[in-house]
Order: C-alpha cells, then sequence, then structure tokens
C-alpha cells in the first residue's frame, strides 16, 4: 500500500509526512484491500475562516473509493480528526462487504411436488 501526501498553500516537511503516514498507516492493518492513499492537506488563507487547515483523503479500495474531509485549527489536529473517521468509515466498508460475501443467496434447484387433486 502505497502514502502520498500533497499540499495546497502549504510545505510538506518530514514530520508533516511522517505523523501522516503513522496515523493513516494504521488503518490498513484493518482492511488488506486498501490499493493506496491520497493525503491532500491544504491551508485556507481567508482570515475570517475559524477551521484554517484542511485534510482529506481518498482512500482506493479493490471495489471502491472512500473520500473525506476534515478541517480543524491545526494541521495535526485535522490529520488525527480525519484518521479516526477514515479507521470508522473502513471499518464499515469491511463488515458490510463480509456480510454480503456470507449472506449471498445461491441457485438451489427445488423439485415442485406434483399437485394431486382429489
Amino acid at each position: 500500500m502505497r502514502i502520498y501526501v500533497n499540499g495546497k498553500n502549504i510545505v510538506i516537511t518530514d514530520a508533516i509526512k511522517a505523523y501522516v503516514k503513522e496515523k493513516l498507516g494504521k488503518v490498513a492493518n484493518h482492511y488488506d484491500q486498501i490499493t493506496g492513499i491520497d493525503v491532500i492537506l491544504s491551508v485556507v488563507k481567508n482570515p475570517a475562516a475559524s477551521d484554517k487547515h484542511v485534510a482529506e483523503v481518498s482512500c482506493k479500495l479493490n471495489s471502491g473509493v472512500i473520500h473525506l474531509e476534515e478541517a480543524a485549527e491545526s494541521m495535526y489536529a485535522s490529520i488525527d480528526l480525519l484518521a479516526d473517521k477514515l479507521d470508522r468509515q473502513v471499518k464499515k466498508y469491511k463488515a458490510k462487504a463480509l456480510y454480503s460475501d456470507k449472506t449471498t443467496i445461491r441457485n438451489v434447484d427445488l423439485e415442485e411436488e406434483p399437485v394431486t387433486e382429489g
């Protein structure tokens, strides 16, 4: 699994990159169908905005994509919120996938009994 970290209006330092990989790397332990995680970290330059640090993630799975976004006062807080949210979503996705595999309806040949009148 690969984790790409990109930035908008922010310089991605090694510390931020390591923090993202540490937090989001734990999500891969829950589900082995994750093929890649793309993270975009950005800072809103508007002084009127309250939550200026935004973290977005696109988690690519074998059968779909989970896209999430979180905003907070600091970049580390937004990464923490994003990691928690992604963890919940991946667990939910895994539970649905396992449940649908178990409840697959199989074709069963039922013999019809002849109707007798009498």
